[in-house]
């Protein structure tokens, strides 16, 4: 699409380089843990926001990227391995190693032999996903956050605001989540928010008076936050200049959109580094694992870093509840929504919504890119 050419400088250059087309662990032993496969190093940019946001020397940076790498690899196989008996994952960063939960009756040995720790738990993830799809069907107040199947504590986490937790109508909320099964409840600071903003300039995308970020580039346009614009709206450029038609969108109950793009604008496999990084080839959307390290890319806050907190979350804004979504430790803040989440040169998914700023932090959640390509049948563009 078009840009500025200060901004597109870097893009330019990487283009070339494309083809365009409850027990203790069991631990796997040193034998069974895959080979370190040889990689693309790092760019110092990326390096240096893992650094800055996640507290890290640039080797350990390093290494926690390869890690990272390793795991997600080892998550399809032991996921495979495990079968009805899978109870969810986890990336350790301290340890460097995935561990799989499983219950009772699994093959052990077949599950460690991919390379992952092992855990006996309680409840399978099918059982906790049905725990949570019961809760789903609740009407939750406004003083639930959000809900989720913790793997790591094999149990469906309610997320409640530390200012309502004494509320009448929070309280039966809880009552009724807990008679559907294995529940904890945890609280936290603020109410979820979605992140699109007023026309304030910047490299955004328009759709009458809000700004939101761009996705993904997909085959005839691009992947965004479903609350951005409703089916129809007309979408404009950074420039103002005209780009295309939101086809579908879908919000609340989900947050993703997909825009045509045309009228001389056109599609990239990028997601821009704002100059923190050099900007980013999409090369595929394997889904990384809770643990890992992910960064986000918008047009607020541009490029910043954090972790994978949880998968299927349920989040509550007061719009209505957002299914299947995806809680990080990387702030956004106001027309940072629909942009790019990114782990490696892997997709992950559009920015949806979250608490907090890049001033004193906060959470932020995304709606995983691979679920917006089935519902549309829409295909990556990659390098």
């Amino acid at each position: 699409m078009r840009r500025t050419t200060a901004l597109r400088t870097g893009l330019s250059a990487l283009l070339l380089l494309g083809t365009w087309a409850t027990a203790s662990v069991l631990p796997a032993s040193a034998a069974d843990t895959p080979p370190r496969t040889t990689e693309a190093p790092a760019s110092a940019g990326l390096l240096s926001a893992m650094q800055r946001d996640l507290g890290l020397t640039r080797s350990q940076a390093e290494e926690r990227l390869s890690a990272e790498k390793r795991a997600t690899a080892v998550e399809r196989k032991a996921k495979d391995a495990a079968g009805s008996s899978y109870g969810g994952s986890w990336f350790d960063a301290e340890r460097g190693t995935l561990t799989v939960a499983v219950t009772r009756g699994a093959t052990i040995d077949a599950v460690r032999a991919t390379g992952a720790d092992v855990r006996l738990v309680q409840h399978s993830a099918r059982q906790l996903d049905a725990v949570k799809t019961r809760i789903d069907g609740l009407k939750a107040p406004d003083g639930v956050a959000s809900w989720y199947v913790d793997a790591e504590a094999n149990k469906v986490v309610v997320n409640v605001v530390d200012a309502h937790r004494a509320d009448n109508d929070v309280r039966e909320f809880l009552a009724q989540a807990r008679r559907t099964g294995a529940v904890a409840v945890r609280h936290t600071a603020a109410v979820p928010r979605t992140f699109a903003a007023g026309t304030v300039g910047g490299d955004p995308y328009y759709t009458g008076n809000v700004r939101c970020s761009i996705g993904f580039s997909v085959h005839g346009g691009f992947v965004t936050a479903g609350h951005c614009g409703r089916a129809g709206a007309a979408v404009y450029g950074w420039d103002r200049s005209y780009v295309g038609t939101f086809q579908g969108s879908s919000f609340p109950g989900d947050d993703y959109a997909w825009v045509s793009v045309g009228s001389g604008w056109w599609t990239v496999p990028v997601v821009l580094g704002w100059g923190t990084i050099p900007d980013r080839l999409v090369r595929g959307s394997a889904e990384a694992p809770v643990g890992a390290s992910i960064c986000r890319s918008g047009s607020t806050t541009h490029w910043r870093c954090g972790t994978v907190l949880a998968k299927n979350e349920t989040v509550n804004y007061s719009q209505g509840a957002v299914h299947q979504m995806t809680k990080t430790s990387v702030c956004a803040e106001g027309g940072d929504s629909g942009g790019s989440f990114i782990s490696g040169d892997q997709a992950q998914g559009v920015t949806s919504g979250g608490w907090g700023n890049c001033s004193g932090g906060g959470e932020t959640w995304y709606q995983p890119v691979n679920e917006i390509l089935n519902r549309y049948g829409l295909r990556l563009h990659t390098a």
